[in-house]
């Protein structure tokens, strides 16, 4: 069965969009955040028990990955390893737009601090 879902629809927040899997059946073992970051925005230090793959449309960002920085603008894919620890900002002029890929049917996420 095919689906489509308005991104409307898959809204947390002013930022943030999640597409997970586990709401189309268990043999969808994917989850999507679509991201719109202001400069300056960017999640906390948080971590997963799989890996975690970025992939920016728009904008600059800088990743802590583990205890590597890394700055990185459109066109690149950052993956985070799973149990590392990772957070991003944006750290450009302009708004940043990334999708960040979760293989799990859902997301699992652990905060490591408090912004």
């Amino acid at each position: 069965m095919a689906y489509t879902v308005s991104n409307e629809a898959l809204k947390l927040n002013a930022t943030a969009s999640l597409f997970q899997g586990q709401a189309y059946g268990d043999d969808l073992p994917v989850s999507v955040f679509q991201v719109a970051s202001v400069p300056g925005g960017g999640p906390s230090l948080h971590v997963h028990p799989y890996p975690e793959v970025f992939v920016l449309h728009r904008g600059e960002a800088t990743f802590t990955v583990g205890d590597e920085t890394l700055k990185v603008s459109a066109g690149h894919v950052v993956v985070a390893p799973a149990n590392t620890p990772h957070k991003f900002k944006n750290t450009g002029d302009e708004p940043l737009l990334l999708f960040s890929v979760h293989p799990n049917k859902e997301v699992i996420q652990e905060g490591l601090e408090n912004d």
